[in-house]
């Protein structure tokens, strides 16, 4: 606050308002608000739980070797999937293939964790706040078709991969993206997070998720996925766990599922 000619405060009004505009009431209110936004979303994009996941350095590269293998399958695999056509029934052995080597490879590679974050004083299962998160990022990916539908080439994009949605079998579809969502972070967050080491795991795990996405030939899911893997890596790195991350996944696949498809038939 300034003082004005005679000692009177310069942003003392006759309504109450600070010089920004906001009442007396409101700028504690939003200090408030943003001390709560913090805590509960610190203890699992943030913070990092203690944790003890050591292993050997044998384990450490056998678990390399095994991701390394996997990866580059998982890849080939996930591009012939989501290239055949819509309807057709391929896709669906397709995918539940897919995830089913996804999960392998996962659990193939060494011991995998749930995770934990801090919550009122002791360490507790990340349940809440990742669905959140994934709804919030459902709902900025929702906002941004908005803008991408009304311009031709990304809409083709984005139409091509809900068209599995529009014309085959919705219910299959759902436990296809389902799984898929959960294999994924098994693998990704979970094998492949851990074969990378201390060294830039978040960076260095979205990255090679992006990769893989390539294989796709659709750059919008590329996108999607380097977006996406950025958030579930700070889950992973935060919580030492892929139950964060399976649940921000599971839920904004969801929301991408059952509300995109009618976005872009309109």
């Amino acid at each position: 606050m300034t003082n004005g000619p005679g000692g009177a405060r310069l942003d003392d009004r006759p309504d109450g308002r600070t010089e920004d505009g906001r009442t007396g009431h409101q700028a504690p209110r939003m200090n408030l608000a943003r001390g709560r936004l913090g805590r509960l979303l610190a203890p699992t994009l943030i913070d990092r739980s203690d944790r003890d996941h050591g292993q050997s350095d044998a384990a450490f590269r056998r678990r390399r070797i095994v991701v390394a293998v996997v990866v580059v399958l998982g890849a080939a695999l996930l591009g012939v999937s989501l290239r055949v056509r819509p309807n057709d029934p391929a896709f669906y052995p397709l995918t539940f293939g897919l995830a089913a080597l996804w999960v392998a490879g996962g659990f193939a590679s060494g011991p995998l964790h749930l995770g934990r974050a801090a919550s009122a004083g002791s360490l507790r299962r990340p349940v809440v706040t990742p669905i959140l998160i994934g709804a919030v990022i459902g709902i900025v990916f929702v906002a941004g078709a908005l803008a991408v539908r009304e311009i031709g080439p990304l809409h083709r994009v984005v139409d091509a991969v809900l068209a599995h949605a529009r014309f085959g079998s919705l219910a299959l579809t759902a436990l296809v993206t389902l799984l898929n969502g959960i294999a994924e972070e098994v693998f990704f967050r979970g094998a492949l997070f851990a074969a990378i080491g201390r060294r830039q795991p978040v960076l260095t795990s979205t990255l090679v998720y992006g990769l893989a996405t390539v294989a796709t030939g659709n750059y919008m899911l590329v996108f999607s996925a380097l977006v996406l893997g950025v958030v579930l890596g700070l889950e992973r790195r935060a919580t030492g766990g892929v139950l964060a991350p399976i649940l921000t996944h599971v839920t904004w696949s969801m929301i991408m599922l059952f509300v995109l498809p009618p976005l872009f038939a309109s």
